[in-house]
């Protein structure tokens, strides 16, 4: 029977180990001698090929599964060149939309003038600005916010230095008069 099961393999192009007998039909097997036997054999459907899928998808479920949550996701697990993940064009796209965004909501709240607003535009157009972030500075540096106007969540709070130095000196000034 292993012949048989050898010879049933090369017909349907498998393993011989995947060849499956039908119980029914062992006796017809036993009496197929020649190739062609055996082809009517196969395509009678009482010799088979079990071709079940043999690589598991359990471990490759688990991943997606926690991908799905966010995790696996870091600079460690891409795979491909620089810009396979994020090409050129949706850097760029991130970058041009945030850019815009952030003009047209200074402009609404009638902090820049529509000529300042145009030349902004027309730099974050041709790439001059590297993020929102850069266009403050640029901004606080060409003076075209004033400084008396609240940005709200697009100013950068910075720490007064001069009341921190006061507040030192003062507590200085304590320990001194605590130790006299």
């Amino acid at each position: 029977m292993k012949q048989k099961k050898k010879l049933a393999a090369k017909l349907l192009k498998t393993s011989y180990q995947k060849v499956r007998f039908a119980d029914d039909a062992l006796e017809d097997i036993r009496k197929a001698i020649t190739r062609s036997d055996l082809r009517g054999l196969i395509a009678m459907g009482k010799i088979t090929d079990n071709r079940a899928n043999e690589q598991s998808r359990g471990r490759a479920r688990k991943i997606a599964v926690q991908k799905r949550k966010g995790r696996q996701k870091g600079k460690g697990s891409k795979k491909g060149s620089k810009f396979s993940q994020l090409t050129r064009k949706d850097q760029w796209m991130l970058r041009i939309r945030n850019q815009r965004r952030f003009l047209k909501e200074l402009r609404e709240k009638g902090l820049l003038t529509i000529k300042n607003y145009q030349s902004l535009y027309a730099k974050s157009k041709g790439g001059y600005f590297r993020n929102k972030r850069h266009i403050k500075l640029f901004l606080t540096e060409n003076n075209m916010i004033s400084k008396n106007e609240n940005l709200g969540a697009t100013a950068e709070a910075k720490p007064n230095t001069n009341a921190r130095n006061i507040k030192i000196d003062n507590l200085v000034e304590k320990k001194r008069n605590e130790e006299r």
